[in-house]
């Protein structure tokens, strides 16, 4: 789904955007953020912004997702401070939670921002 930026200012120049789109003015599908666009990365930060602190077992469940894959993203999530990884132990076994950080809160808010942006264009709303 491309948006062209001339279509996104004219709207802006005619009045017609809302303030959540006029952050997004000139802004297209492949300047979202690409960390978070990735579909499990999303579902990672969607669902510890609805869930608060979840773990390892809980996202897995919830994603169906492998084990590999899961640690993989979050990975990438955790070393770009979008999330924080907790672990500890329960008795003799290990237990790894995740929680959302003030900076993963953030861009979540702007990628979904822009995300709405760029679909209003795209209907031409």
């Amino acid at each position: 789904m491309a948006v062209r930026r001339s279509a996104l200012k004219s709207k802006a120049n005619a009045g017609e955007v809302a303030p959540a789109e006029k952050r997004m003015v000139g802004a297209t599908a492949a300047e979202l953020d690409r960390l978070i666009h990735d579909r499990i990365r999303l579902a990672i930060l969607s669902a510890l912004a609805a869930g608060g602190t979840l773990t390892f077992n809980e996202l897995k469940g919830l994603l169906e997702t492998t084990d590999g894959n899961l640690s993989a993203h979050a990975r990438k999530l955790e070393e770009a401070k979008y999330i924080r990884c907790h672990k500890s132990f329960e008795g003799r076994v290990p237990k790894t939670s995740y929680s959302l950080t003030e900076r993963g809160r953030r861009a979540l808010e702007k990628y979904l921002d822009h995300m709405e942006a760029l679909i209003r264009a795209a209907r031409g709303k």
